[in-house]
């Protein structure tokens, strides 16, 4: 299994940069949870997810609708916020799980219904600093699937362990 790492974003635009690296990694059937506060980038990642799937729909929270659908050259995005869930059960009475299997399910608030997947890769959302515009984006994944597939995405984040080069805990910001 991989070790979880993390990496920096600066603005919208990196956010979304690093999520058509993950975009590149992603098939049917896979689960991405995506936690951290209100306003952290979760959407905008998601919005760089289907933009590098190939998708021309507009992405937006699904807040209040739950799930939206987004077209995409390889399958469909299924992008749930579980935020107004209230529970396991809740979720699983809205009968998505059906739909899992035939396209990439990004869930916001992801970690209300982890226990659901064992197979998922987890990114974790977390204001930087100081700075509005600066995110740390943490990886971690559980199961088989995501574990040579976190080594991958590490290398190709330019993810250095252990070196000073202007990101968090001695690790590189993306694209650096």
């Amino acid at each position: 299994m991989s070790e979880p790492f993390s990496v920096l974003s600066r603005e919208v635009a990196e956010t979304e940069r690093i999520a058509a690296t993950v975009a590149a990694h992603l098939r049917a059937g896979d689960i991405l949870l995506l936690t951290g506060d209100l306003a952290c980038g979760k959407t905008a990642f998601v919005k760089g997810l289907a933009a590098a799937l190939g998708s021309t729909d507009t992405v937006t929270s699904p807040t209040y609708a739950l799930v939206h659908n987004y077209r995409t050259d390889r399958c469909d995005v299924m992008h749930i916020d579980a935020y107004r869930v209230e529970s396991v059960r809740e979720f699983t009475d809205l009968g998505l799980d059906e739909y899992f299997p035939e396209c990439i399910v990004a869930i916001e608030w992801g970690d209300k219904v982890a226990g659901l997947f064992d197979d998922h890769l987890r990114i974790a959302f977390h204001l930087a600093d100081a700075h509005e515009q600066h995110r740390l984006l943490s990886f971690d994944c559980s199961g088989e699937r995501w574990g040579a597939e976190m080594t991958q995405l590490e290398a190709e984040l330019g993810v250095q362990r252990g070196a000073d080069c202007g990101g968090v805990d001695g690790e590189s910001p993306a694209g650096h």
